[in-house]
């Protein structure tokens, strides 16, 4: 059995009610949700979370809450694996047998099913405890600099300062939109970024909300990659 865990507590710090806040028109969370719906790989969609209006807002766009999240699970120290591993064991109580756990962050509306469905397919290729998206630096980390206090610069591998960037190994992060894995990896306990595998998706696709001026930047970019759809569509039927 597979199962989709969206955790989304209440408590969000820099963007007040991030995660049903409206964006683009839609509670965030929706965002989560429809992707999980629309991928077809899950037999339970839930969400986690210690927030009554969350869990409402959660029930309308189609996700089940058969659980409200313990506020020692809900403050702004504890990771993810943990909150995961919770899900699952409650659900396991419930007499749920499951194999799969795809955690899915509420503030992702740039997720695509695609990318849900290929994870899981490197996951069982590899073999790995988990997948997640990542995408390649913008630029090349070996040529770092670091900003001395006087104001001067100098590069923190300074073997590579003459080494052509085409020459240089690629490095890539984590997209933080989703982690497919095996459920004893998820109550093991066991790390996500040295226990996993990567799918590589394009850098406009990945947009760290944290702040105001992120949640403007990142509709700018959704309502733009919308209007070009649009055109593309519009374009083929005329």
């Amino acid at each position: 059995m597979k199962v989709a865990i969206i955790p989304a507590r209440g408590g969000s710090k820099r963007i007040s009610r991030k995660n049903i806040k409206k964006f683009a028109g839609r509670p965030m969370i929706d965002f989560a949700v429809s992707a999980a719906i629309d991928c077809g790989m899950f037999d339970k969609i839930i969400v986690s979370t210690d927030d009554v209006e969350i869990a409402n807002i959660a029930k309308d766009c189609g996700a089940e809450v058969p659980f409200i999240r313990s506020s020692e699970l809900s403050d702004d120290y504890t990771p993810t694996v943990p909150v995961i591993a919770n899900a699952i064991s409650l659900l396991q109580n419930q007499g749920f047998c499951l194999d799969y756990a795809c955690c899915i962050y509420p503030g992702v509306p740039f997720i695509s099913k695609t990318d849900l469905i290929s994870a899981f397919d490197i996951l069982e290729k590899t073999g790995a405890g988990y997948c997640y998206p990542v995408t390649e630096f913008p630029s090349m980390i070996q040529r770092a600099l670091k900003r001395l206090p006087n104001g001067k610069v100098q590069p923190i591998n300074p073997q590579y300062e003459w080494t052509r960037t085409q020459d240089l190994e690629p490095a890539y992060f984590d997209a933080g939109q989703f982690y497919w894995g095996k459920v004893s990896s998820w109550l093991n306990g066991l790390g996500l970024q040295s226990h996993g595998s990567g799918l590589i998706i394009p850098q406009w696709r990945v947009v760290d909300i944290d702040t105001n001026e992120d949640w403007t930047r990142a509709e700018l970019l959704y309502s733009s990659f919308n209007s070009q759809k649009n055109d593309i569509m519009a374009n083929s039927i005329s």
